[in-house]
């Protein structure tokens, strides 16, 4: 028999629960209930003699053996269940279960009618218990409107920093905390980062991210080499822009999910493949320390945050629990060229790309043989010469889906 679930989304209001008769009657009459800390303290007075209560804690693997062995359960959530809320958990790890939804106002859509803010138009983004990627996609994007749910680690004073950091200075802040509640609601309004980045708000809270009128960064395709901070100073040491470019464009980044940048020294090419296509998964692998301090303000100057940075000898670096990538880049071998080629043909997902700049006839011929050794199949190459720099030969293979 399918496990029947009332799933009520509630405020953060410790008198909502005594204003709703429906929810005080469906209360009365189930035994097993539902819910987080903060819920659980909210229905306390209401619960009957009797009553069994589920919390809700990670991890849920054994909240949802305990699920299954009753055929009714009143789950009690924030705002509206299905807005990363545990309505849209329970129809992934139940999908036979046979829910009724109450919902109520989520967090955001009270901020704005606080604010009077129109949200048809605005991005929402979850970072409860969620990386920042998002977040950055959608600052990358130049978003004007970005609803934001956040925890206790991205906090409103943290996401200040970060756009800070970045250089997202167009937007201003609103943040709400403890929304519905009448005692403890407190609404903050077009805070500057710089404000936001020293204030202390009480959780739980939402922020909203507004852009300043007409205030649009362009972000042009094929960054300035002399925009990067170079290795030492070397020129000869980062991909230059119009290989940049064609190297992107032959890796059919913007078709891709997952990217793979090895030996990435100044960072330039994950920074571009970031700016440009600012839904990657990027992890970018380099053995030189040093170069860790040019990718961070690289990537800080230059507005690319999310870039996932592994200082390590790429083959000795365990990627089993990353997921497999979609195209890689090799922009340095350290004299590895064929052992970097078969550790990453094993770990290519089906029809991912793989893109070499070859400077010379010996590394083009490694190349080509490990790819051949390593069950790839070689696509067209490109010659290509810029200013007055060695040609270069543009290698392209793939991994054949079977």
């Amino acid at each position: 028999m399918r496990t029947q679930f009332i799933v009520i989304g509630i405020p953060d209001d410790p008198n909502y629960i005594s204003k709703n008769k429906k929810i005080v009657d469906i209360i009365n009459s189930n035994t097993y209930l539902s819910g987080g800390k903060r819920h659980h303290e909210i229905l306390m007075p209401f619960l009957p003699e009797g009553a069994v209560w589920i919390d809700i804690k990670v991890p849920l693997d054994k909240v949802f053996d305990e699920y299954e062995y009753h055929q009714k359960i009143v789950v009690f959530a924030s705002g509206d269940p299905l807005f990363y809320g545990f309505a849209s958990t329970i129809l992934k790890r139940m999908p036979d279960a046979e829910i009724t939804l109450l919902p109520s106002f989520n967090s955001l859509q009270m901020l704005s009618h606080e604010l009077k803010i129109s949200y048809d138009d605005m991005i929402m983004v979850s970072l409860t218990g969620r990386p920042w990627h998002e977040l950055d996609r959608a600052l990358i994007e130049n978003r004007a409107k970005i609803g934001i749910l956040t925890d206790h680690v991205h906090t409103p004073a943290a996401i200040a920093k970060r756009l800070l950091k970045y250089g997202f200075t167009q937007y201003k802040m609103y943040i709400g905390e403890h929304l519905g509640n009448p005692e403890k609601q407190r609404i903050s309004r077009s805070l500057i980062l710089s404000e936001a980045e020293e204030h202390p708000f009480d959780s739980p809270n939402c922020v909203i991210l507004q852009r300043m009128y007409n205030d649009i960064t362009y972000r042009p395709l094929g960054i300035p080499d002399k925009m990067f901070e170079l290795l030492d100073g070397r020129e000869r040491m980062i991909t230059k822009a119009p290989i940049r470019i064609l190297d992107m464009s032959m890796l059919m980044l913007p078709m891709c999910n997952h990217f793979w940048d090895i030996g990435f020294c100044t960072g330039s090419v994950s920074i571009e493949a970031k700016r440009q296509y600012p839904h990657l998964h990027i992890h970018a692998f380099e053995i030189r320390k040093e170069c860790w301090r040019l990718i961070e303000e690289n990537s800080s100057k230059l507005g690319a945050p999310g870039i996932d940075v592994h200082i390590c000898d790429f083959m000795e670096e365990d990627v089993s629990d990353l997921p497999a990538p979609d195209a890689v880049f090799i922009g340095g071998h350290g004299g590895k060229l064929k052992e970097i080629v078969h550790k990453v043909a094993r770990y290519l997902a089906p029809d991912g790309l793989l893109v070499f700049n070859s400077v010379s006839e010996d590394s083009e011929k490694m190349f080509i043989e490990a790819v051949h050794e390593a069950g790839l199949k070689l696509d067209d190459p490109l010659d290509i010469r810029v200013s007055d720099y060695n040609p270069i030969t543009i290698l392209k293979a793939f991994k054949e889906a079977k």
